[in-house]
């Protein structure tokens, strides 16, 4: 009986054992194999991951010069695992920020939702873009702030006082950047504008890391592994752009001391040549440590200077458009270049005037457009919207509408540049909703003249021109001409070709070229090349807007222009000799010592708009 129980107790004890054994294996596999979260930790402590930022692409204009580099910068680098007995208010003190933004700061780095890559033992930015003589400053007594320290870095170096709107600038990643692509961690820097934005992907480059080791009191003691797990960055691809910088800078002194925008294109490529938005601002001013202040400063003035009103801004094209309705007009056939259409002073039926200038009537397509008749395109457009090869009003606007949109007018072009809008091309659904299907061509005539409810962006009208300069077909504006080691997507390589007989298009041109030659476009005209034309006076609230649309030469059209200026006034005032010096500068690739004349005095004109929001 005794040795029954002893030989009980003794396969108990050993079935605890190998029990207690068992557990002992069981939970030591999970914590060395099955569990990441203390490997991780283990091999946190004995390595340190660096990461190595790559060179950011740089900006080259059409013809080879560089526009944007980059520049030695230092950042002011943070391990958390290392920070240590901190005098946050001595570190305060010496980085010159409140103990409230080193809080903030300090906070937006540990967050993992702001910051999905956050490690502890990975090296994080916590500020960026120092200059050389402020990182000297630091590095002699950073040494006293345990986990932080200075790195080498670069920041965008803008090489000209000009293209600020379609250039962009960098700014600090956002949490949406952060939460929408893995690539970026806080503190590291973005394109938040211009080309800068629409080619993050091609300019920022691979990041590369280097995994160092460290011993137990956290001292570098070389690459693990030699430096085999170690990766390098590749730097950024170069763009070039389909600007001419020359030309840019042009355009923002023409514009000085006005509101508006120029906008150019090659029209047999799209490519954009200059695109000026004015007021304007040096890109230079949104780099460094004070990019913020200086964006704030500028984001609250009245003129709204970071507003890129080339492809944000919409307006009445005013009498360009005419050009536009004469095409239309003439492929429906209600008119042609010999119809002759009365103008008394303006378009007069049923007790509704639309006025014009004096000029000799009645005239012919070509008269039309040199004198730019607001009476004959008015009795055009009551013809094209009455005629009775429609069944209604609503069927004749809507294939007016199809012209317009055809021809690049109601939506956005597509131009690779962040914020496009779309302008507006009425139809006959608005006009229903708003006259409760009351209305006829007589309720809309102020269309025919580019007012009413048609508005257009300046590259819109700059667009029309390149398409008539081509007789019918253009090219979806772009801004970028090549990408190293990519190709530039095709889209920018699509010829949309409008649905209008090239016979109409050598007769608007015609008159165009009359209009320069002795009409409201005659101070566009040069010696050297032919240029075709149409002036605008766009009606507001306050004084018109001066509007040119052309291009140049006739034949071979290199250049085709849009040149908007508020409260300009006539077309003939601003818009045209504007247009003029920005032709001769990109044909002859400079101006003569007369236009020099000419392009200083319109630099220093002013247009006063008081200060006020507008």
């Amino acid at each position: 009986m005794i040795n029954n129980n002893f030989d009980n107790r003794r396969f108990l004890f050993g079935a605890l054992t190998v029990l207690v054994v068992l557990i002992y294996v069981v939970r030591l596999l999970f914590l060395q194999v099955l569990n990441k979260e203390y490997g991780a930790l283990a091999t946190g402590n004995a390595l340190y991951h660096r990461i190595i930022q790559p060179e950011r692409g740089i900006i080259l204009d059409r013809t080879g010069r560089i526009v944007v580099d980059n520049q030695p910068s230092f950042d002011v680098t943070v391990v958390m695992c290392e920070v240590s007995n901190l005098d946050t208010l001595y570190f305060c003190s010496l980085m010159g920020i409140t103990p409230e933004f080193f809080s903030e700061r300090m906070t937006a780095i540990k967050d993992r939702r702001r910051n999905p890559g956050y490690s502890s033992y990975t090296e994080q930015v916590f500020m960026s873009q120092l200059t050389l003589q402020e990182a000297s400053e630091l590095s002699e007594n950073l040494c006293r702030c345990n986990g932080f320290s200075i790195q080498s870095s670069r920041f965008r170096r803008y090489l000209y006082k000009a293209g600020a709107h379609l250039l962009g600038d960098m700014g600090e990643v956002s949490r949406s950047d952060l939460e929408r692509d893995r690539y970026y961690s806080v503190g590291d820097y973005i394109g938040k504008q211009g080309v800068e934005r629409q080619y993050e992907s091609y300019l920022r480059g691979v990041k590369g890391e280097e995994i160092l080791l460290k011993d137990a009191v956290g001292r570098i003691r070389g690459h693990y592994l030699g430096g085999a797990a170690d990766t390098r960055a590749e730097a950024g691809s170069n763009i070039t752009l389909s600007v001419d910088i020359e030309l840019q800078m042009l355009g923002e002194r023409l514009m000085q001391n006005k509101i508006g925008s120029i906008v150019a294109i090659e029209p047999a490529t799209g490519e954009i040549l200059c695109m000026v938005s004015s007021p304007s601002y040096d890109p230079s001013l949104l780099v460094g440590r004070h990019r913020g202040e200086n964006y704030s400063e500028l984001s609250s003035a009245w003129s709204k200077p970071l507003l890129n009103r080339a492809i944000t801004g919409t307006y009445p094209p005013g009498s360009i458009f005419k050009t536009a309705q004469a095409l239309t007009e003439l492929q429906e056939g209600v008119i042609n270049d010999r119809t002759m259409l009365p103008c008394t002073e303006g378009f007069e039926k049923n007790n509704l005037r639309m006025r014009c200038h004096s000029h000799s009537s009645p005239l012919n397509l070509y008269q039309a457009i040199a004198t730019s008749c607001n009476g004959y395109f008015g009795w055009a457009f009551y013809r094209l919207i009455g005629s009775d090869k429609y069944k209604s009003v609503q069927q004749a606007l809507t294939v007016w509408k199809d012209y317009m949109v055809e021809m690049g007018f109601g939506y956005a072009l597509g131009v690779d540049m962040p914020g496009e809008k779309r302008g507006m091309i009425p139809n006959a659904d608005y006009y229903d909703r708003m006259y409760n299907r009351h209305w006829d061509a007589l309720t809309i005539i102020s269309n025919s003249i580019g007012q009413g409810e048609v508005t257009l962006t300046p590259l819109q009208m700059a667009n029309l021109g390149a398409t008539i300069a081509n007789r019918g077909y253009f090219y979806t504006p772009h801004i970028v001409k090549g990408i190293e080691g990519h190709s530039l997507d095709s889209v920018y390589t699509v010829r949309h070709n409008v649905n209008i007989d090239r016979v109409y298009y050598a007769q608007v041109v015609k008159g165009m070229r009359q209009s320069v030659l002795d009409g409201t476009c005659i101070s566009a005209a040069s010696p050297d090349y032919a240029v075709c034309g149409k002036t605008g006076t766009a009606e507001n609230k306050g004084k018109d807007h001066s509007v040119f649309m052309g291009f140049a030469p006739m034949e071979k059209p290199l250049i085709a222009i849009a040149v908007y200026v508020e409260n300009g006034g006539f077309g003939a005032e601003y818009g045209t000799p504007i247009g003029a010096l920005m032709m001769e500068q990109y044909i002859n690739g400079g101006l003569s010592e007369t236009s020099l004349v000419k392009a200083d005095k319109m630099e220093r004109r002013v247009i006063d708009y008081g200060d006020e929001e507008r």
